[in-house]
């Protein structure tokens, strides 16, 4: 009976123990975007705001009117890095080279773009040569760089296709020597899709995430944009984030980054990096 008492008791401590293991023990990076109004007045001051939350990862989408040296400096003079280094379709169609010495210099390991131009609905025409242009934008980057290019989802790409949608189709077709994906958490739930179920149907895939919530009550669609004020703190919207992290750390995600687009960023970045602490 007492042994029975002390195996009971050591369960209950080992199950209790589990219950408050955290969920998420990486330190997330920042999207620059997130302070772009901070950053195009004062970039220096505004990596300093940064760094006083705690995050030295930085994902550069924009250099602010100055060089990929110059941020450099600037990171280096506060032992930060950039890992991630966003641009627009016209960088990768047009100065690609200098798309991958900037990288280089910034000192990131990914290259990533978050829209492919398009008019009205997304269709499988676009992806397929949205297909042709990943495996040689990537191919070209890796073979000269050593560079690895990422494509963030934005939503439009959810329109069905077949069984699946022409995001399934663009993951399928592309070459995974080439072309990776970077997890935008809003923009796959804002058009109907799960988070976590797609990470774990594509679980090598995906190497980069941007950390988001969706404001209670707002209807998704297939638009691909939704006003900045539905950013909401993490863990105060729509999305079952700690499903969406269990799922990442069984995946292929290299880099978290917080990105909240909210006019409301010097509350809601705090919240969002508390939240994150506390998931157990």
């Amino acid at each position: 009976m007492k042994n029975s008492v002390l195996i009971v008791a050591l369960l209950l401590s080992i199950c209790s123990v589990q219950a408050q293991k955290k969920v998420f023990t990486q330190t997330p990076g920042m999207v620059s975007y997130t302070y772009r109004a901070s950053f195009a007045r004062n970039m220096a001051a505004t990596l300093d705001t940064i760094k006083g939350l705690g995050i030295t990862d930085m994902e550069f989408s924009n250099l602010f009117g100055k060089t990929a040296a110059d941020i450099r400096k600037l990171l280096d003079e506060r032992n930060m890095t950039c890992s991630s280094f966003g641009v627009g379709y016209p960088d990768l169609q047009n100065k690609l080279d200098e798309v991958g010495q900037n990288a280089k210099t910034l000192g990131a390991r990914y290259v990533r773009v978050a829209w492919v131009p398009h008019k009205g609905p997304f269709t499988l025409d676009i992806a397929k040569q949205t297909i042709t242009d990943f495996n040689a934008f990537g191919k070209k980057l890796k073979d000269d760089y050593g560079l690895t290019f990422c494509y963030h989802n934005h939503g439009y790409e959810f329109e069905k296709h077949d069984a699946g949608t022409l995001m399934d189709y663009i993951i399928q077709n592309t070459d995974p020597n080439y072309v990776s994906f970077e997890m935008d958490i809003l923009w796959t739930f804002f058009p109907g899709a799960d988070p976590a179920a797609l990470l774990m149907k594509y679980p090598d895939r995906f190497k980069l995430m941007h950390l988001k919530d969706l404001r209670k009550g707002i209807v998704g669609n297939l638009s691909g944009g939704t006003p900045v004020e539905n950013d909401v703190a993490l863990g105060t919207g729509q999305i079952n984030l700690p499903a969406v992290l269990k799922a990442a750390q069984k995946s292929g995600i290299k880099h978290y980054y917080i990105e909240d687009e909210s006019p409301s960023v010097s509350v809601q970045v705090p919240q969002s990096i508390a939240y994150l602490k506390s998931l157990k």
